[in-house]
């Protein structure tokens, strides 16, 4: 992967989407943020745990709501590897982060600026401030010779 200038949070869960390639699942990595100190990762793991709703946002959102001891996250970044799904972005509007980072856009199955939308929906009573493109060249790398190597 090209070593680019990225923000630390970025470049860690790019760390943790090439771990997640190297079990044999999609590689996405996610790190929440507080106060400049990571406290919880994750990277995709359905395949590997059997569960459907192991995606890298939740496996990292669980990890920092135990972290604080409370379900709520304000005050919080989101850093992930590809644009979320609707469950993980439904995860990240009632877990109350603040500001969502992501990579790569996935216009199949991505709901921020894709498909759902679900932050410009009526019924999504918190919306975080999102900023995409954020490594999106290595994210998008990643996940092509992940598919490129499994067909």
């Amino acid at each position: 992967m090209a070593k680019w200038s990225l923000p630390e949070p970025m470049a860690h869960a790019l760390r943790l989407a090439e771990a997640a390639a190297a079990t044999g699942e999609v590689p996405v990595g996610a790190v929440v943020v507080k106060d400049g100190q990571v406290i919880g990762e994750g990277h995709n793991a359905p395949r590997g745990t059997f569960d459907p709703t192991a995606h890298a946002e939740i496996v990292a959102i669980r990890a920092a709501a135990a972290a604080l001891g409370r379900e709520r996250l304000e005050g919080c970044d989101l850093w992930v590897t590809l644009e979320p799904c609707a469950m993980c972005a439904g995860a990240i509007s009632h877990a109350r982060i603040a500001r969502l980072y992501y990579g790569a856009s996935d216009p199949k199955g991505g709901a921020i600026e894709h498909g759902a939308k679900l932050f410009e929906q009526p019924q999504t009573l918190h919306r975080p401030e999102v900023y995409s493109g954020i490594g999106a060249g290595q994210a998008t790398d990643l996940l092509t010779e992940f598919f490129r190597r499994r067909r």
